[in-house]
């Protein structure tokens, strides 16, 4: 039998909760040793839990580096993720810089990291994105435009990393049924002014959709499906019903697809 020394380590950032804690479950059971690094603990029993915040720079360095231990790592996930729900015009600036902190920055952060360690021996990197990277989520353009960014950045990795044996995959989910939903950062009517009536229906229309999406577990399965792929995809939509969406999304008229998605969120 494998002991923890011998074990290929596997990075979860952001394994406390949702897609990341569902793919703590499976990673457990084909035998990795996980290490979660989030802000609160994973309550996986064999899951090593590093607290730290992804904003915070040195103290995510120095997480990285412990669960990296002496044997490097063979696995990152990036499932770290924030939403807010505002108005372009009222948005705080300190609200949208956390927010790509923790979608964009973080993830970068996480790759730069983690690739002293995987450059001898390969390795794999997940970065978690949004099919929201594609299409605008109505008052969560924040959000989409964090993982438009993420999706670039894995395109880009994915060339620069390939000659080393680091194979990189941006997995793009829909809505998917997690505590995601209510943990947003949503902007009171006060705060959202002559928007206020719209930002509501558009909050309900993505918190339903989010609802009566795909499971966590559905995307995890997915996620740990690559990991076994000896040639994965650079990016990976999640769902027949999400990958049509996206094909309809390119080759529609711009301004077609905008006015679709646009009633998506009852606007």
């Amino acid at each position: 039998m494998e002991n923890s020394s011998t074990k290929k380590t596997a990075i979860v950032v952001g394994g406390s909760s949702g897609i990341g804690f569902e793919t703590c479950i499976r990673l457990v059971a084909r035998g990795y040793n996980v290490v979660n690094i989030s802000r609160t603990p994973c309550k996986i029993t064999k899951v090593t839990n590093i607290t730290a915040d992804v904003t915070d720079g040195p103290a995510f360095a120095a997480a990285i580096k412990k669960a990296c231990g002496k044997n490097g790592a063979a696995l990152l996930i990036y499932s770290a993720g924030f939403s807010m729900a505002a108005p372009i015009e009222y948005a705080k600036e300190e609200d949208y810089k956390y927010l790509f902190e923790v979608n964009f920055f973080g993830a970068l952060r996480a790759i730069q990291l983690i690739i002293p360690h995987m450059k001898k021996r390969g390795g794999r990197i997940i970065l978690i994105g949004s099919l929201g990277g594609a299409l605008p989520i109505c008052f969560d353009s924040f959000y989409s435009s964090s993982k438009a960014a993420l999706e670039m950045l894995c395109r880009a990795a994915y060339g620069e990393l390939k000659p080393y044996g680091i194979k990189v995959t941006g997995v793009l989910p829909g809505g998917t049924s997690t505590g995601f939903t209510f943990k947003r950062k949503i902007y009171n009517d006060e705060e959202t002014g002559n928007y206020s009536g719209s930002v509501n229906k558009a909050v309900a229309a993505l918190a339903n959709m989010e609802q009566s999406g795909m499971t966590p577990a559905s995307v995890a399965a997915i996620i740990c499906n690559l990991i076994s792929m000896d040639n994965p995809p650079v990016i990976k939509i999640c769902g027949a019903k999400n990958t049509v969406f996206r094909v309809f999304s390119r080759i529609m008229p711009e301004k077609v697809t905008l006015n679709l998605n646009d009633r998506m969120y009852n606007q």
